[in-house]
């Protein structure tokens, strides 16, 4: 018997483990679907690169057809070790902006207001310039800055500041809006994830059971309440049972998935199924939206970029100095802008600046040496959903993730790409710019940059709201994350976001967990 059960040992999961087993009293069950993160290419930052095609830490997932991406599949990878998806994606460290919070508080979500979550993102936080109004120091996340960049990630922020855009030394400081370099999620140059961070310290502890390759099958719900969960470890179906609650930490495809299993969601939609209806919540799996990308891609024609590199030597001198190429998150820079489209005064749109050539997720592997400005729509109008493929949990489940079904999402993406080739026309990127690969037609229309969004756009891997934070018919959690009709169940992850943050989601699913852990004991 234990006190709380944790489902997924992703960035919350991570956090929640460290937390909530801090009272020894507290007896802690952390099931993660996954290995360990023992791979060398979790920890080398530069090893993002080679992790790309490793199933073995990665769930894999596709969408279905997606009705206007020319019914393309796109791939959706997500953590599956030790850390989730912080311990394969790129660790650059972006909160999102003050207004994302403050629309969570005003829908109704009590204590979600920026103000009232800055302290969780300063108690998650060390950060090696040292506190502030805005920042931490004594936290288990540490965030730095890059021990090493490429020259071209220089040059594109002074493009960026030449094509009118301003400069911003701190994306997580008093504003969001302009360029610079990213601060990552590094401890002396190696990968610093939620496992590194903190689930590492905790491990330890006589009262804290981590059990990976654990696939939770469901959720145990009796009379009402979550009493424990059924999962399968070493070949053979096992059942923990829990004194306090159940919390799901899988993710924006995990945790609903779990819960439709257990019964949990449209009643009508799980009787097709043959699964019995424990609360019915039409919301769960409804809600789903993500950054999708645009690849703006040029060719260089200094042979300076990351196309080509010698693995031996940065090899090396990542593991006697971890300095070097070996301690670069890749995406180095970046920044955020307003477009003429954005309806408040949040920046709408993302850029993370690749020295190299990276098509499809890097998979397809392209000749020569290039560079990369992807572009996304950060307040995404269209919803999709996510749903059961059947009532068996080692099927997937089905992505229906709707992008640019909505008029504004295709206006602000068109200019996205707009922006990028402008960017990439600024006298400081003339020396190195050779012939534009993607979209590669020097037609600037809207017809035509649609059409190649719909050819080329990707995920940027920020899927969320699947188990939405609310008060009304279709939230899913409360304000305080526990799930609506059931007792002794709560979400606590990416998922509950009624609405996307302006950035990169890994930090604000972090402070989310730290929020959580307090919710839950009482703090």
């Amino acid at each position: 018997m234990y006190d709380y059960i944790i489902v997924g040992a992703g960035s919350a999961g991570c956090v929640l483990a460290n937390r909530l087993s801090t009272n020894p009293s507290n007896r802690v069950l952390l099931l993660e679907a996954g290995p360990t993160d023992w791979h060398p290419f979790i920890h080398m930052p530069a090893g993002i690169a080679k992790l790309v095609n490793r199933k073995g830490v990665n769930w894999d997932y596709s969408t279905e057809p997606e009705p206007e991406l020319n019914q393309r599949a796109l791939w959706w990878p997500r953590g599956k070790v030790l850390g989730g998806s912080s311990s394969i994606n790129a660790m650059c460290y972006i909160r999102g902006h003050r207004r994302d919070y403050d629309t969570w508080a005003q829908a109704g979500n009590t204590g979600w207001s920026f103000d009232e979550v800055l302290p969780y993102f300063r108690k998650s936080e060390t950060n090696e310039r040292g506190a502030d109004a805005y920042h931490g120091d004594s936290g288990p996340l540490n965030v730095a800055d890059l021990r090493y960049t490429n020259k071209l990630s220089s040059v594109f922020i002074d493009a960026a500041v030449e094509a009118g855009f301003s400069r911003n030394p701190d994306f997580n400081g008093e504003r969001l809006e302009g360029f610079g370099l990213y601060q990552v999620t590094q401890k002396g140059g190696q990968r610093c994830s939620a496992a590194a961070g903190y689930l590492r310290p905790a491990e330890g502890r006589d009262n804290l059971t981590v059990l990976t390759k654990a696939q939770v099958q469901n959720v145990v719900i009796h009379n009402g309440r979550a009493t424990g969960v059924a999962y399968k470890h070493q070949g053979a179906l096992q059942h923990a049972e829990a004194a306090k609650e159940v919390i799901l930490s899988g993710g924006a495809l995990n945790s609903p998935h779990l819960l439709m299993l257990s019964g949990v969601g449209d009643r009508d939609a799980l009787a097709a199924f043959g699964i019995t209806s424990q609360a019915h919540l039409p919301g769960v799996g409804r809600n789903l939206h993500d950054h999708l990308d645009a690849c703006t891609i040029f060719h260089c024609k200094e042979p300076i970029t990351y196309d080509r590199t010698n693995d031996a030597v940065i090899a090396l001198q990542y593991a006697f100095f971890k300095r070097g190429p070996g301690t670069s998150n890749i995406a180095e820079a970046g920044g955020f802008l307003r477009s003429k489209h954005a309806p408040d005064e949040r920046p709408d749109i993302q850029f993370h600046f690749v020295p190299a050539i990276l098509d499809d997720h890097g998979r397809n592997r392209i000749k020569g040496f290039g560079f990369t400005m992807h572009a996304c729509h950060l307040q995404p109008r269209s919803r999709g959903f996510v749903d059961l493929r059947s009532a068996n949990p080692d099927d997937k489940v089905r992505i229906v993730a709707n992008y640019l079904t909505d008029p504004l999402d295709r206006a602000t993406m068109i200019e996205a790409v707009r922006s990028a080739r402008k960017i990439a026309h600024a006298p400081s990127l003339v020396p190195y710019r050779g012939a534009e690969m993607f979209p590669g037609d020097n037609d600037d229309s809207d017809e035509a940059i649609l059409a190649f969004l719909r050819r080329k756009c990707e995920t940027v891997y920020h899927p969320v709201g699947t188990c939405r934070m609310g008060n009304d018919d279709q939230a899913v959690v409360g304000a305080d994350l526990k799930v609506h009709g059931v007792q002794g169940l709560r979400v606590v992850d990416a998922s509950v976001m009624p609405t996307i943050v302006s950035g990169n989601t890994n930090a604000p699913t972090i402070m989310i967990a730290e929020k959580a852990s307090d919710l839950i004991l009482g703090s």
